[in-house]
C-alpha cells in the first residue's frame, strides 16, 4: 500500500456522531427535515450575539483589507493575545501574560497541539469517562496511550479512588472536560481539589510534571448558579484549551486559544513546545478576521436561555415517560440510559421512529446515549410522541 494505513482507518470510518449526522441529512432529503429528529451534532441553534455581526461589519468597513485578511504572527496577533490575557486575569485572577497565549483553530486544534507538546512516545494520558470520542484519536496521534477513568455511578462525577489507581510513573497528562460532553455534568470543586492534590503528590513522587489539560468549550454554558472551577487556580501545571464555538455560537469559524499557566514548571519551555507542536501540525496563524472579532467581542455571550428551556423540556418529558436521564448542569447534552444493554442496537431501533441519537460506547460508557438538545424547541416538542413510541416498543 502506498498510503498511510493509520490515516486510511481514520478517514474511511466516520465518528459515530458524524455518521449519524450524515444519515440525518440523507433521511431529511427523503422524508422532509421536519419529520427527522436529529439530536446527533453539538451544533449551536442559538444565533451569535449581536456584537459579533456588528464587529464583522466594523472590521470590513474600517480595516485595511490586506491587513485584515493577511497573516498574523504564527501564535496569533499580539493585540488579540493581550486582550485574552487581560480577560483571563480579570475573570479568574490569574496573572496571565500574552506570551503564554496561542491562538488556534478551535478546541480540537488546541487539544492536538497540547498533547503533541507534552507527550513523548508511549506516555499515558488519563481521561474521564464519559469523554469526547476524538480524545482517543488526538492522544494516539500524539504517540500517547489513552487510559480511561470510570466515573461514579449515577452522578458521573470523577471517581477519585479509581483515578488515583490509574496513575503510574508513565502518566504524563490528564484531560478534563467540564461542563462535560456528553453527560452535561459539571465536576464539583471538591472533586477538582481532590484530583489536584493527588497530581501534586504524584509529581513529587515521580519527579516529573504531570500536565492537566482543561478542555473548556462549554465553560459559559451552565444553568443556575453552578460553579465551574478555573483549573489554573488549583494546579500550576495546567493548560487551558478554549473555544469560542459555543460561547459565541461560532463553531464553523474554528477559533479558540491555548493558555499556558504562567506558574507552570518550565512555563516558557512548555509554551515554546506548544508553538513547536502548532508549527509541526500546521496549526499556525489562526483565522485572522476571527481572531480580531473574538477579541473585539470579548465578554459577549450567547443567550443560553433557549438551551435551558430545551434542557428542561427534554429532561422532564423523557423522565416522565420513564427514561433514566442524568440531569445536566451545563453544556447542551442529555445523557440517557439505553433501554437495552447494547446502546448501538437501541439507537438503531430509535431510527425506526426517526430519532437520531448517539450511542456512547465510544465515549467510554456503555449502555448510554447522548441527545444534543441544541436544536429548535419545536424539534423537541415534535419528537416526544416518537420517544413515547420507542419506550412503548420495549414493553
Amino acid at each position: 500500500m502506498s498510503y498511510n494505513q493509520k490515516s486510511y482507518a481514520l478517514g474511511s470510518v466516520r465518528s459515530i456522531i458524524r455518521e449519524t449526522f450524515e444519515y440525518g441529512k440523507i433521511r431529511a432529503s427523503q422524508i422532509g427535515a421536519d419529520k427527522v429528529f436529529d439530536f446527533s451534532l453539538g451544533n449551536p441553534s442559538v444565533k451569535p450575539p449581536k456584537e459579533v455581526r456588528q464587529s464583522i461589519i466594523k472590521m470590513l468597513e474600517t480595516y485595511d483589507e490586506t491587513a485584515l485578511h493577511g497573516y498574523t504572527s504564527a501564535q496569533g496577533d499580539v493585540g488579540v493575545r493581550q486582550v485574552i490575557a487581560d480577560d483571563i486575569k480579570s475573570r479568574f485572577g490569574v496573572d496571565m501574560d500574552k506570551d503564554f497565549i496561542y491562538m488556534t483553530c478551535g478546541a480540537a486544534a488546541s487539544l492536538s497541539i497540547c498533547l503533541n507538546a507534552v507527550l513523548n512516545q508511549g506516555e499515558e494520558c488519563i481521561v474521564f469517562a464519559p469523554f469526547f470520542t476524538e480524545y482517543r484519536v488526538f492522544v494516539e496521534n500524539a504517540g500517547g496511550k489513552l487510559i480511561v477513568s470510570t466515573p461514579e455511578d449515577n452522578t458521573f462525577q470523577i471517581d477519585i479512588n479509581n483515578f488515583e489507581s490509574l496513575i503510574t510513573p508513565n502518566t504524563k497528562a490528564i484531560i478534563l472536560n467540564s461542563p462535560n460532553n456528553p453527560s452535561g455534568v459539571v465536576y464539583t470543586e471538591d472533586k477538582i481539589k481532590a484530583l489536584c492534590k493527588i497530581l501534586n503528590d504524584k509529581q513529587k513522587e515521580f519527579g516529573h510534571p504531570i500536565y492537566l489539560i482543561s478542555d473548556e468549550p462549554y465553560r459559559e454554558l451552565v444553568y443556575g448558579n453552578v460553579f465551574v472551577p478555573y483549573l489554573m487556580n488549583y494546579y500550576d501545571n495546567t493548560l487551558v484549551c478554549y473555544s469560542f464555538s459555543k460561547s459565541l455560537s461560532l463553531p464553523g469559524e474554528r477559533i479558540g486559544y491555548i493558555a499556558v499557566c504562567p506558574k507552570m514548571q518550565d512555563a516558557k519551555s512548555v509554551y515554546l513546545a506548544v508553538c513547536g507542536a502548532g508549527r509541526a501540525l500546521g496549526y499556525v496563524c489562526a483565522p485572522s478576521l476571527f481572531q480580531r472579532v473574538v477579541a473585539d467581542c470579548i465578554g459577549a455571550k450567547t443567550d443560553i436561555e433557549a438551551y435551558k428551556i430545551n434542557r428542561d423540556l427534554i429532561y422532564n418529558s423523557l423522565s416522565d415517560l420513564g427514561y433514566q436521564c442524568v440531569e445536566p448542569n451545563g453544556a447542551f447534552y442529555l445523557f440517557v440510559k439505553s433501554l437495552e444493554d447494547d446502546a448501538n442496537a437501541f439507537c438503531k431501533r430509535a431510527r425506526d421512529y426517526e430519532l437520531l441519537l448517539v450511542p456512547c460506547d465510544g465515549f467510554g460508557t456503555k449502555g448510554y446515549v447522548r441527545i444534543s438538545y441544541c436544536v429548535s424547541k419545536s424539534t423537541i416538542e415534535n419528537s416526544i410522541p416518537a420517544f413515547k413510541k420507542l419506550i412503548e416498543s420495549y414493553k
